[in-house]
């Protein structure tokens, strides 16, 4: 659910018009439109080069990883991941919170992972490189909007 959508929800609940704070966080959220729009282009436009510098920085770091083993099918699986993740990323900033984020349920990716045997630390280092990654894409301002949504992600792994 968007930020639009859930301060009008919160505030139909209650049966009551938006209140002045209510009015100026939606009024900060559209005048971050284009914003948004720029940043959600950037991370599609730059999905593989993400993934795939991402990828080398993180065998860098943790040379000794399942999907750095040369097996194709693996490696081509993790990346295919990690392009997820960066579109859910995207979503969410477009969306203004990390709800896309919790509609996929992180807890289960998580415990999808454990039950895989794929360790969680290698992630959160993945989920870091590609940050990193596309830190360099952008400016300050645009990544300022996605770092927090990155940083969800390593939280939760």
């Amino acid at each position: 659910m968007s930020l639009v959508a859930q301060v009008i929800a919160q505030s139909d609940a209650a049966e009551r018009f938006l209140s002045s704070t209510e009015l100026n966080k939606l009024a900060e959220f559209f005048s971050k439109g284009a914003l948004r729009v720029r940043v959600a282009e950037k991370l599609a436009a730059n999905e593989k080069k993400i993934v795939e510098e991402g990828s080398k920085r993180f065998w860098a770091k943790c040379s000794n990883t399942p999907s750095n083993r040369g097996n194709a099918q693996k490696t081509a699986l993790c990346q295919r991941d990690q392009g997820w993740y960066i579109r859910l990323v995207s979503y969410c900033v477009l969306a203004g919170n990390d709800k896309p984020l919790d509609d996929i349920g992180l807890n289960g990716m998580r415990e999808m992972y454990v039950s895989l045997g794929v360790p969680l630390a290698n992630l959160r280092m993945a989920m870091g490189s590609l940050k990193d990654v596309a830190a360099g894409l952008m400016s300050g301002e645009e990544m300022a909007l996605a770092a927090p949504y990155f940083d969800r992600l390593i939280r939760a792994f």
